[in-house]
C-alpha cells in the first residue's frame, strides 16, 4: 500500500520551499529563516521517504492468501494494563494492537475487533494521542465492520495520525515505536502462521507449495525492515529505542542473508521458498517480539 502521494507531495513541499525562499535569497540565503526552511524540507522529504508497511496491509496480504485466522498469534488484550506506567512501552504495544485489529479486521472478527479498539482508546488517552482512537473512530468501524477495506483506510489513517501528532509534539521516538510495533507484530503473526501450518499431513513439496505466497510476504519485507532501522536511527536514542534499533538491525542481517534474488537469477528459487529458509528470521521475530509484549 504504497502511497500514491509520495511524488505529488516532495513536488508541493519543494515548491513552498521555493516560493517562501526565493524572495529572501537574493538579500541573505544564510539567514535564520531560509536555514528554518531548508531544515524542514529535509525532515519532510525523511518522513515521506519511509516505507512501513501500515498496520492492515501484511494482515490483509495474509488473508488473501487463503491462510487460516490463528487466534493464538495476536497479543492478548488484558495486557494493555501492565504497559501504561512506561511510555516507551506503551507506544509499542499500542502499534501492536494496531496490527492485531488489522488481522482481526481482515478475518471479519467484529466484536474481538471492537474489544481491541477500545483497548487502544485507552492507551492512546494514556500516551495522550485521544483523537487518533476517539469515539467518531469507534462508530466508524462499527457501521462499517463488514467492509474490510474501509476498515483499513480507518486503522490506517487513525495509525498516520497517531505518528504525526507525536513528531509535531517533539516525541518523535514514541511515534516511530508506534509503527515499530505493529510492523514487528505483522511479521510476527505472518511467521507465526508458516511455523504452525501442520507437518507430516502432506509431503514437503506440497506443504511449501500451499506456504509459498504467504513466505513471499514475509521476504518481500526485507526493504521495510530497513525502513524501520532507518526511522528508529532518525528519532532521539532514548528509553528502549536504542534495544529494540539493536533487535531490528539484527533481523535486517537475516534478511540479508536471504539474497532471494540471487537464487532466482541461479533457477534455484525452488530452494529459496521453503520455511527452513524463514527459521532465523522467525526466531528474531520471536525473540523481538516478546520483549515487547512481556
Amino acid at each position: 500500500m504504497k502511497s500514491k502521494y509520495l511524488i505529488p507531495t516532495i513536488f508541493a513541499v519543494i515548491s513552498v520551499f521555493t516560493v517562501s525562499c526565493g524572495k529572501k535569497s537574493d538579500k541573505n540565503k544564510n539567514s535564520d529563516e531560509f536555514l528554518e526552511a531548508q531544515s524542514q524540507l529535509s525532515k519532510e522529504i525523511k518522513d515521506l521517504a519511509y516505507r512501513v508497511p501500515p498496520p492492515s496491509e501484511i494482515p490483509y496480504l495474509l488473508q488473501a492468501t487463503g491462510a487460516d485466522f490463528n487466534h493464538s498469534l495476536i497479543n492478548d488484550k488484558n495486557k494493555a494494563d501492565s504497559y501504561i506506567s512506561e511510555s516507551d512501552r506503551l507506544a509499542i504495544n499500542l502499534g501492536v494492537y494496531t496490527a492485531d485489529i488489522g488481522y482481526l479486521s481482515s478475518y471479519e472478527k467484529a466484536q474481538e475487533l471492537i474489544d481491541y479498539l477500545n483497548v487502544c482508546k485507552k492507551m492512546a488517552d494514556k500516551i495522550g494521542v485521544s483523537n487518533s482512537f476517539d469515539k467518531d473512530l469507534l462508530d466508524k468501524f462499527e457501521a462499517n465492520i463488514s467492509n474490510k477495506d474501509t476498515l483499513a483506510s480507518l486503522l490506517n489513517a487513525a495509525v498516520k495520525k497517531t505518528d504525526q501528532f507525536l513528531k509535531e509534539g517533539s516525541r518523535s521516538q514514541l511515534g516511530a515505536l508506534v509503527v515499530t510495533g505493529g510492523f514487528v507484530e505483522s511479521l510476527y503473526i505472518a511467521t507465526g502462521i508458516v511455523k504452525t501450518y501442520p507437518k507430516n499431513m502432506i509431503p514437503d513439496d506440497a506443504r511449501n507449495a500451499i506456504l509459498t505466497p504467504l513466505m513471499q510476504v514475509i521476504i518481500n519485507q526485507k526493504q521495510s525492515v530497513s525502513q524501520v532501522v532507518q526511522m528508529l536511527s532518525d528519532v532521539d536514542q532514548e528509553g528502549l529505542v536504542p534495544d529494540f534499533l539493536a533487535s531490528i538491525k539484527d533481523l535486517e542481517a537475516s534478511y540479508q542473508k536471504l539474497d532471494i534474488s540471487q537464487k532466482i537469477k541461479d533457477n534455484k528459487g525452488s530452494l529459496a521458498l521453503s520455511d527452513k529458509t524463514l527459521v532465523d528470521i522467525t526466531e528474531k521475530i520471536e525473540k523481538l517480539r516478546s520483549k515487547i509484549v512481556l
